[in-house]
């Protein structure tokens, strides 16, 4: 058999040669004692990419969230997350044991909109819990890498504005929706306060990622690294990496777009499959009602395909430079397989 296709993540890559290289060149110092050269270098260029005054290197896109929900909300208070939102379901609960806020869901649609935002708003009230962050997520994981179009972005910020509420946006996966509508990354960023994006996925880095928003902003978000345990020293070998994936692996992002086209349209082949249309990188089918989602994961493995399971009803596919487009083919066709013959 040939070697495993994964398509669980786009976090499952390795770093190729030419990263490595470059984290074994990189020029180093103490990031904490006197900055280091690269992770500066890496710093500037996505707060000059993101229009913001600021950046600041992490080791992971939760660290960096979670800095964010500690910088821009109050203990005490609530913030706003669809309850689909990595934010919520993937991050162990950090918004309560880090920040002291308790999360209300916005619930309802694939993805935040107008109409479920306003319905999620509590009533001015003496005995309700203050809101103080509104928290999107573009694009969004949890319904199959969708994306926020700016204008809308930029309208659910102003509710969020009218209710005096900051506003994040975890863009762990932005370079994706930059590359998918042409919108540039400014349009999209302008909306937040602060906003994550991620190395360690579609660009293939193995590690990291920044968040970025005025200084003030970022000067809180600091403390929150240092008090999170985030304070690196020759992160440079780590930036390096960051820095490689953006100057080579941007532009793969178009091709990893037309890999999860060409998977859903070859899964789609199984009549009882309903597979959402993917705006980026990452294929959902929801699976027929006979079907349990671990099952289909287990049958693919012994086949030398590894999904996701979503759900019990529902299989994530996500496409990644590692994966080819023959790799892509051959996993979505063992994947209609499995469901036209189950």
């Amino acid at each position: 058999m040939s070697s495993v296709i994964d398509l669980r993540s786009d976090t499952v890559t390795k770093p190729v040669p030419g990263m490595r290289r470059a984290m074994a060149d990189a020029e180093v110092g103490d990031d904490v004692l006197d900055g280091d050269p690269t992770v500066q270098r890496l710093e500037h260029r996505v707060a000059e990419m993101l229009g913001t005054e600021r950046a600041l290197f992490f080791p992971t896109g939760t660290m960096a969230n979670q800095a964010a929900v500690w910088a821009l909300s109050r203990p005490g208070t609530e913030i706003l997350a669809h309850d689909d939102s990595h934010l919520v379901n993937w991050e162990m609960a950090g918004a309560a044991a880090l920040a002291g806020v308790q999360v209300r869901l916005v619930r309802g649609a694939p993805r935040i909109t107008r109409d479920t935002l306003a319905a999620a708003l509590r009533s001015p009230s003496q005995d309700a819990p203050r809101c103080t962050l509104l928290a999107l997520e573009n694009t969004h994981a949890g319904a199959g890498g969708m994306v926020t179009p700016a204008d809308e972005l930029a309208a659910l910020a102003a509710v969020g504005r009218s209710m005096k509420l900051a506003v994040f946006l975890d863009g762990a996966r932005l370079w994706n929706a930059h590359v998918a509508t042409g919108t540039p990354l400014t349009d999209f960023t302008r909306c937040a306060d602060a906003t994550m994006v991620s190395f360690s996925k579609g660009l293939g880095a193995p590690v990291g990622s920044a968040l970025a928003g005025s200084a003030a902003v970022m000067e809180a978000a600091w403390e929150a690294r240092k008090r999170f345990g985030g304070g690196m020293r020759q992160s440079g070998i780590l930036a390096a990496a960051a820095i490689y994936g953006l100057d080579h692996h941007y532009d793969g992002l178009a091709e990893d777009h037309r890999n999860a086209k060409r998977f859903a349209s070859i899964v789609a082949e199984a009549p009882a499959a309903r597979v959402v249309p993917p705006d980026t990188n990452i294929v959902m089918t929801d699976l027929p009602s006979h079907l349990d989602g671990s099952t289909v994961a287990q049958r693919a493995q012994e086949q030398g395909v590894r999904f996701s399971v979503w759900s019990s009803s529902r299989i994530r596919a996500v496409m990644h430079l590692d994966a080819s487009a023959a790799d892509v083919e051959r996993a979505a066709i063992i994947l209609r397989d499995i469901i036209q013959q189950s």
